[in-house]
């Protein structure tokens, strides 16, 4: 990669594990500014240690919370003077049929991974337009098509790929780049941690894992596609199969997602 990234400020919501930890790891050779945030404070302590020669701000922030997305985005202005990139990587999902769900499930579901990108996205909006900067969402397949189990999720990744699509004509004489990526599965916590119908935590993944692009291959991915300010990046041919047959056999689309989810008619994965 070249020094495309060399004393950029990079904000990174969710950094502490996943993807958003894969992009610190990527970033920090590449000599980027590097702020971030996460709800676990020992693990954001752990990331400091490891790196603690280098240009890392952390904050500790449930992005969820107006105050904490104002805590951790003006307190890295103040620290380094302004973002050139945010990348709007913190989410949860979920797993639940929608007659099971509770619907503060859904609600906490789209606070983080909708409202989480629209006050991070506004708060940096200045700094970002007068650096001519980027801004970019993580997010999902489930972002072009519904998936059963999913649905808070879904709709919160729609939510985010038609809130960032408009942003991106509205900014498109500033010089600003948008982008949204779809990583498609990919090995991250995000499974494991997904709320059930109650809103806890599932605690494990129904998912083969093993078999699922790495997080640090994603992240790899996204940094390329920053670079050459791409629109969206859909990863996985999976993904991409999915997306195609979405958007022109929609029927047949259906039918392969509800062969894929379900089982003798219970919820599988």
């Amino acid at each position: 990669m070249s020094d495309f990234f060399k004393n950029k400020v990079v904000a990174i919501t969710g950094g502490s594990e996943g993807i958003g930890k894969a992009l610190i790891d990527a970033l920090i050779p590449l000599g980027a500014k590097i702020a971030t945030c996460g709800r676990n404070q020992d693990k954001l302590y752990n990331l400091q240690v490891q790196y603690s020669n280098h240009l890392l701000h952390t904050v500790v922030a449930d992005i969820s919370r107006l105050d904490d997305c104002k805590n951790f985005i003006n307190s890295t202005i103040k620290t380094f003077g302004g973002i050139d990139i945010l990348i709007n990587n913190a989410g949860i999902s979920m797993r639940s049929l929608v007659k099971d769900a509770e619907i503060d499930v859904i609600k906490r579901v789209m606070e983080v991974n909708f409202l989480g990108t629209v006050y991070c996205t506004k708060l940096a909006l200045e700094s970002i337009t007068s650096n001519k900067g980027t801004i970019v969402g993580i997010s999902s397949i489930a972002g072009y098509r519904g998936l059963p189990g999913r649905s808070g999720y879904s709709a919160s990744k729609f939510a985010m790929n038609g809130w960032l699509e408009a942003l991106r004509i509205e900014l498109a004489d500033t010089g600003v780049n948008v982008m949204w990526v779809s990583p498609g599965f990919t090995t991250s916590n995000i499974r494991n941690t997904a709320l059930n119908n109650e809103g806890k935590v599932q605690g494990e993944s129904p998912m083969d894992e093993s078999a699922m692009m790495t997080a640090d291959a994603c992240a790899n991915h996204i940094l390329h596609a920053i670079e050459k300010r791409k629109r969206t990046l859909v990863l996985s041919f999976q993904g991409k199969l999915t997306v195609f047959l979405n958007k022109f056999f929609p029927l047949l689309a259906d039918k392969m997602v509800k062969n894929f989810y379900f089982k003798d008619g219970k919820l599988v994965k």
